[in-house]
């Protein structure tokens, strides 16, 4: 439980940067919304959706696959730890792909955010 309470003060708060929410344009007090606040909707999307959502998932699958490869004592439980471990590093790769290429279509498109993902 103790391990969630930053996750449940951010949901609360509803914005992920100081400045910035998922969407930041429109409200009062902030600018209209333009094809640039578009592209940074795209942009705060994926970011969440591989940092913040694909990373940790991998790393619970990564730990559990390791328990299971360490505290079974057949070897269907090694072969199945294995392939947990095969198939994590593909979605990895899977995800980092994926995530290239939005990156690069935004680029193209005009996006003046950072390339690699920690600018806005």
């Amino acid at each position: 439980m103790v391990l969630i309470v930053p996750m449940v003060t951010l949901a609360q708060s509803g914005v992920r940067d100081d400045k910035t929410g998922l969407v930041p344009c429109g409200n009062e007090g902030q600018e209209p919304c333009d094809f640039n606040s578009f592209l940074l909707l795209i942009h705060n999307g994926i970011k969440f959706l591989l940092f913040d959502l694909a990373v940790p998932i991998a790393a619970i699958m990564f730990a559990y696959a390791g328990v299971l490869l360490v505290t079974t004592g057949s070897s269907e439980g090694k072969t199945k730890a294995k392939n947990i471990f095969t198939n994590t590093v593909i979605g990895l790769a899977v995800a980092a792909g994926a995530w290239l290429i939005i990156n690069t279509i935004l680029g193209i498109l005009g996006f003046d955010g950072s390339w690699i993902g920690f600018g806005k």
